[in-house]
């Protein structure tokens, strides 16, 4: 009986020096939880519905046409600034129309869909070399020789803007970079991949657009020396249609006022070495051009 007593006791002593430690421990856990629910609703950042709402009208490619990083960094960008409505590439008109019915704005209807076009038509076997080049297959490297190949305007054929470009809408063909606008988005990477900005973006008001693929800026007499299928700024394509102007000895096409007639076609006939070509998703296969004869003995 004494030893039950003795227990009891010890269990009443416990309760009365151990209670006033859990009150206060629960006070504490109460006061820390009521410190958080307070930080969490202070510091809480409302995230604008319009965001996600922007973001799923996008193509959701993360390409950086737009110039940022990704398209959830571009929702957020034009949500608070509504002038850079229309820079998604890939998207085109229709997610421009899109996302400003999100935001509620009217927009006129907005340009042609920008498409690259490489200004070059030389294949290896058009090319002058003044010696072989065994360096890092890379333009970038082959750019920073002299030598690499006789045109310095040309492309180098090595495949920069291949690498570039993430969904796989530009090939390396026989030496010369090809777009396969099937795949292409637009998104404008293969231009900046191209040491000799030979790629450009070009509004395509129709499904192929006409072109001058030559970048070269020598006179006509040392462009042949370099390149079979150059620019010789001869000038007849200039006396076939007013959209042909030579600038720095090179045949250039107003683009943004082009449109297909039969001054255009009959430019692209007569251009002795065949850089006016057709690009596009239906272009038609480029006329042999007719290559210099080569020098009497």
């Amino acid at each position: 009986m004494m030893a039950s007593y003795i227990i009891i006791a010890d269990i009443t002593t416990l309760w009365h020096s151990a209670w006033p430690a859990a009150v206060t421990m629960l006070a504490l856990a109460s006061a820390f939880a009521l410190a958080l629910l307070i930080a969490s609703e202070k510091l809480r950042v409302t995230v604008d519905p319009k965001i996600d709402q922007i973001h799923k009208a996008l193509p959701n490619l993360d390409c950086g046409a737009c110039g940022f990083p990704g398209c959830s960094q571009y929702a957020k960008a034009v949500l608070n600034d509504t002038n850079l409505l229309g820079k998604c590439s890939p998207g085109g008109p229709k997610t421009a129309q899109a996302i400003a019915q999100i935001l509620s704005l009217q927009i006129s209807e907005s340009g042609p869909v920008r498409r690259p076009i490489v200004h070059c038509r030389a294949h290896t076997d058009d090319k002058t070399y003044y010696c072989e080049y065994q360096g890092i297959e890379s333009c970038t490297a082959a750019n920073a020789l002299p030598n690499a190949q006789a045109c310095k305007f040309g492309c180098l054929g090595y495949g920069d803007c291949v690498l570039a470009c993430k969904f796989d809408a530009l090939h390396i063909i026989d030496g010369l970079a090809i777009v396969d606008y099937s795949k292409c988005t637009g998104c404008a990477t293969c231009v900046k991949a191209c040491p000799r900005n030979l790629i450009e973006m070009v509004p395509f008001a129709h499904e192929n657009m006409l072109t001058v693929a030559c970048s070269n800026k020598e006179i006509g007499k040392v462009t042949r020396q370099m390149c079979a299928v150059g620019c010789i700024a001869c000038k007849l394509c200039t006396k076939q249609s007013d959209l042909f102007a030579i600038e720095d000895n090179l045949a250039r096409l107003d683009y943004v006022n082009y449109t297909p007639s039969e001054q255009t076609e009959t430019a692209m006939q007569k251009c002795p070495t065949g850089v006016i070509l057709h690009r596009g998703p239906s272009a038609p296969v480029p006329r042999p051009a007719k290559k210099p004869e080569p020098a009497k003995a």
